[in-house]
């Protein structure tokens, strides 16, 4: 794969390292080694120079100082090359060792520059680089000469070595973003595998929380009429709804490009899918289990041919802790499998899309296929068609669509070829968009569409996928539409036995999101929050959870929820600045979170935590009893929210199976007695004395 492998070396230890490394690929793929080393005469010249008007009286003779010129550059440009041919003997002699080709390279100039020119020049495959240089310091994250050469080339893959022990083991993580390169990449990774019998793992993140964040900071500095403008609620409700979820499946499907890719060189990789700000996913990734190499490309999916190097690389390359391999090789798969559809529709139904407005059918069909498969249809029919409207949309969206449509053709315009005129447009999408969010709910008080949607939504059931974190509604799902999981994947969330938690963790503060949306916090999740660093990190964090909160009908925010999310903005490893300045986070909150993170709910963290690696969860251990629980029944248990939620939801079947006198536990008797629970719950929770059942059963209410 490499014929030439280029090592520019210093002395260093990171360019020692590169050295060994250099040897070790070249030995697997029969490469010649080019090893360099520039050194700058002409630059110790200028610089002696400057001095001489600083030499004693008796050196200020013309022949004198031309005398005292001619040896300083006698010695100097002599001196640099005994250092530079001594540092290329290192080279030589472990290529000697083992048998290898070499060339020596003696340049002189500008290091970085002159670097920069003899790679693009030559385009040798593979470039090694320490890190860091001789001049590193305690504090030194990347030396100046690697950045500036990585930058430069275009052609050579370029392996920054961050660590000094050799890289003979470990496994391999490939960042996978879509773009050729990060395909390049991950061919790279496959065939470096073989070679030297590592495991390889595929990762692809993507963030559905930024939009929410990014809205919220805009609303802010935006006037009514302006706010009017941007639609807030029909945006959100478009993310929500297929935006979202529309990203999972595209970055899934470049996982599942990656596996096809990796069965066809006969191997395979681990996928895991993440959800988050890229580089920040990938950094806690690498952190928890460090590999011995991390391959990305050089530019990612959104960047311009011309651009130098991505943000996430550059953010990589300066964090990472392993080895980092920068790519420059493209790959695009012959199988872009984000078009492969398998599901028919019905000529009814073709003809019915074809009645929703030009500007908004793509979304809607999108949609409606994505319902399609989470419910198991392999043709979509009329009937398929109302239940995926009625399930994404208010009620009443599809007749102001069907009405618009037939207004179009009363009024002869053709909607196909309608131009794109800024008046009609915008006329257009608030016809279609407000009928969207009309008040349609006959006996029942006028609230906005938007509003009813949530309060229906508390009546829904939502399953939440373990693989990759998929939200299905309604009905149990049959299939991931995003990870292809099997229904048996998909965890009911209680939402009721949360609505208990906010109950216990005290008064309700209400703020309202960026599109009007009332959010409820409990003073317990407020103060929790404040465990994050103000600024930027809690602004996130809070983004983040009431984003996820909204996509599974909630609008409470409890500790018991956020804790997870809490504990990993809070725990995060930003840089050493935040150690030593007022970042407004709270030594008490910390400490309140991380107690409730115990019990957290396991299906949700998982998927807030980014998680989506195909793996199940394992069934908390049970405690001692002298009951026999069922398999169904503890299954049913299970639905309920890991820590004291599921501790007391157990304690009070029990209690109603002592009351009936049973010791085996039946899914029939968990039912009762949930059933119970909740009527227990809310008399309690009317009483106020709730907080003292929950202590009383578990020991855990009043921490």
């Amino acid at each position: 794969m490499y014929k030439t492998i280029y090592v520019p070396v210093d002395n260093s230890d990171h360019s020692n390292t590169a050295v060994d490394v250099g040897v070790h690929f070249a030995k697997a793929f029969g490469s010649k080694i080019v090893g360099s080393h520039v050194y700058a005469a002409k630059m110790h010249d200028k610089r002696f120079k400057q001095m001489e008007a600083g030499l004693p009286e008796e050196y200020h003779d013309e022949k004198e100082l031309d005398r005292q010129r001619q040896i300083h550059d006698s010695l100097i440009t002599r001196g640099l090359q005994i250092i530079t041919d001594s540092y290329l003997d290192y080279v030589d002699k472990k290529c000697a060792e083992n048998n290898l080709p070499i060339e020596r390279r003696s340049l002189e100039g500008r290091n970085w520059k002159v670097l920069a020119e003899d790679i693009n020049t030559n385009a040798y495959d593979l470039v090694i680089m320490g890190a860091l240089g001789v001049g590193a310091v305690k504090d030194s994250v990347i030396g100046s000469n690697t950045e500036r050469v990585l930058r430069r080339v275009r052609n050579s893959d370029m392996l920054i070595i961050k660590q000094i022990q050799p890289m003979t083991g470990g496994r391999i993580v490939v960042a996978v973003d879509g773009s050729p390169y990060s395909f390049g990449g991950l061919m790279t990774g496959l065939a470096l595998g073989k070679a030297f019998n590592m495991p390889v793992e595929a990762i692809s993140a993507f963030d559905p929380y930024f939009h929410y964040a990014a809205f919220h900071s805009i609303s802010g500095v935006l006037n009514e009429e302006a706010g009017k403008v941007f639609r807030f609620k029909e945006q959100e409700k478009l993310h929500e709804e297929i935006i979202d979820s529309g990203l999972a499946k595209i970055y899934q499907s470049h996982l599942d490009i990656c596996r096809e890719l990796a069965q066809a060189e006969q191997t395979d990789v681990k996928t895991t899918l993440l959800d988050g700000k890229a580089f920040e996913k990938i950094i806690q990734y690498v952190r928890k289990d460090i590999p011995a190499l991390l391959i990305v490309g050089r530019i990612g999916v959104h960047s311009d041919e011309d651009m130098d190097i991505g943000s996430n690389t550059e953010n990589l390359l300066r964090s990472a802790p392993c080895n980092i391999l920068v790519s420059n090789r493209k790959h695009v798969p012959p199988i872009d499998t984000l078009a492969e559809y398998t599901i028919a529709w019905t000529e009814e139904a073709l003809r019915r899309m074809e009645k929703i407005p030009v500007f908004a059918r793509g979304v809607a069909k999108t949609a409606i296929h994505r319902y399609a498969i989470e419910k198991g249809h392999t043709i979509i029919s009329n009937t398929v068609v109302d239940s995926a409207v009625g399930h994404l949309l208010p009620k009443g969206a599809m007749d102001a669509m069907r009405a618009l449509g037939g207004s179009l053709d009363a009024a002869g315009i053709d909607r196909d070829k309608m131009q794109a005129d800024e008046s009609v447009m915008k006329d257009l999408m608030g016809s279609t968009l407000s009928g969207m969010m009309t008040e349609v709910v006959e006996d029942k008080p006028k609230v906005s569409a938007d509003t009813q949607a949530y309060l229906d939504r508390m009546t829904q059931n939502y399953f939440v996928c373990d693989g990759c974190g998929y939200i299905g509604k309604g009905e149990t799902p049959v299939k991931c539409p995003v990870c292809a999981a099997g229904g048996d994947r998909f965890k009911l969330v209680d939402k009721q036995l949360f609505e208990a938690a906010a109950h216990v963790e005290g008064v309700l503060e209400t703020d309202l999101a960026y599109d009007d949306v009332p959010m409820q916090w409990t003073k317990d999740a407020k103060d929790g929050i404040r465990a994050v660093p103000a600024g930027f990190q809690r602004r996130r964090a809070k983004a983040k959870i009431e984003k996820t909160a909204r996509k599974l009908g909630m609008t409470t925010i409890t500790l018991e929820y956020a804790a997870p999310m809490i504990q990993e903005a809070a725990s995060e490893d930003y840089t050493p600045i935040f150690a030593n300045k007022g970042t407004g986070a709270s030594t008490e909150a910390q400490a309140t979170v991380a107690a409730a993170t115990n019990g957290a709910n396991g299906a949700i963290a998982a998927h807030e935590n980014g998680q989506g690696n195909r793996n199940g969860h394992a069934a908390d251990p049970v405690p001692t009893s002298p009951y026999t629980w069922m398999p169904e029944a503890q299954s049913r248990l299970e639905r309920a929210p890991e820590g004291f939620m599921r501790d007391c939801t157990r304690a009070l079947i029990e209690k109603h199976a002592d009351k009936i006198g049973v010791a085996v536990i039946t899914a029939e008797v968990a039912h009762e007695g949930i059933e119970q629970a909740k009527d227990y719950m809310a008399e309690a929770m009317k009483t106020g004395n709730l907080k003292d059942m929950i202590a009383n059963l578990t020991g855990k209410g009043k921490s």
